[in-house]
């Protein structure tokens, strides 16, 4: 017995309708496809089930990691001993006005669909981002010169206290590609609000086909990735500088600089979290060096 047994038998008790998995891999649950197994998983169909699974778990001392689509995310190749929630049931959608909520595991690309269908504008730059609602608003997710925090109006959590609270955004501390949620990995975003603003729906759609054709056209949608490897440092692009500095198409093992957008490490089949790792310290070194200039990676690490 280990100490996640008491958990999963008081999980069975408090919410029996709860699915569980044990050593999951969490390859199956990243846009990396990389990672092995995560000790436990939970996967609430429901805001009720996912919070009797956070409150159970804190109650016995144990911290959940909250995964979404995984799209940001690598992996150990040893896995992750710990207890994973992953919010892609809490996907509910609905539209009151020039109001859009969306649940935390509501992929952002159907937030904007939404926001499409019901001939609302400002979400046009979130069609082909891969996260999910709760990822992005942690991140403070954007592209093209979008980001969430021009819509956001309102963002629904659970607190390390337990408490359901719901924050105007401008109280949640947005700025580039942080938020006062990313200084609280223990919060549970449970739902956030945007406000949008009426606009032709042929005009909506064409925007949204246009940046689809550009991501295409520029970035290696092909192959796995975790979307752009690295922050943008200020006043530079990661991207320009990785090729500046000779690395474009450069590898070890199954992990590559793509050389479609030295932005973005791949996948290109096989690859280790190691390999993927080993790469990015790799051009964080050889761009210190080469430019002075210290790339922060965007993807996040667990389990290592």
């Amino acid at each position: 017995m280990d100490r996640f047994d008491p958990l999963i038998q008081a999980l069975r008790r408090s919410a029996p309708q709860l699915e569980l998995r044990e050593r999951e891999p969490m390859a199956s649950h990243t846009t990396f496809r990389i990672g092995g197994p995560a000790r436990l998983m939970a996967l609430p169909k429901s805001r009720e089930e996912a919070i009797v699974a956070v409150q159970t778990a804190r109650g016995l001392d144990i911290t959940p990691f909250f995964l979404g689509n995984g799209s940001d995310l690598l992996v150990s190749d040893q896995g992750y001993e710990g207890f994973v929630i992953k919010t892609g049931g809490l996907d509910q959608v609905s539209c009151a006005g020039d109001r859009l909520r969306g649940g935390s595991g509501l992929l952002l690309s159907r937030l904007a669909t939404t926001a499409y269908q019901n001939g609302l504008t400002g979400l046009e730059f979130a069609h082909g981002i891969p996260g999910s609602v709760g990822g992005g608003v942690a991140m403070n997710a954007g592209a093209y010169g979008g980001e969430l925090s021009q819509v956001l109006t309102a963002i629904t959590f659970l607190n390390e206290e337990g408490e359901l609270i719901t924050l105007p955004a401008q109280d949640c501390a947005l700025t580039y590609r942080h938020t006062i949620f990313t200084d609280h990995p223990a919060w549970l975003i449970l739902e956030a609000e945007a406000a949008l603003v009426p606009g032709d729906p042929a005009a909506i759609k064409a925007r949204m086909d246009e940046l689809a054709q550009q991501r295409r056209s520029k970035q290696p949608l092909e192959l796995p990735s975790a979307g752009s490897t690295f922050k943008r440092p200020e006043g530079h692009f990661a991207g320009s500088l990785i090729e500046q500095c000779g690395l474009k198409g450069v590898g070890i093992g199954g992990a590559q600089v793509s050389e479609k957008h030295a932005g973005f490490v791949v996948n290109r089949g096989g690859a280790t979290a190691d390999d993927v790792r080993r790469l990015i310290e790799l051009i964080q070194n050889t761009v210190l060096r080469e430019t002075g200039i210290a790339l922060e990676p965007e993807v996040k690490f667990l389990g290592f």
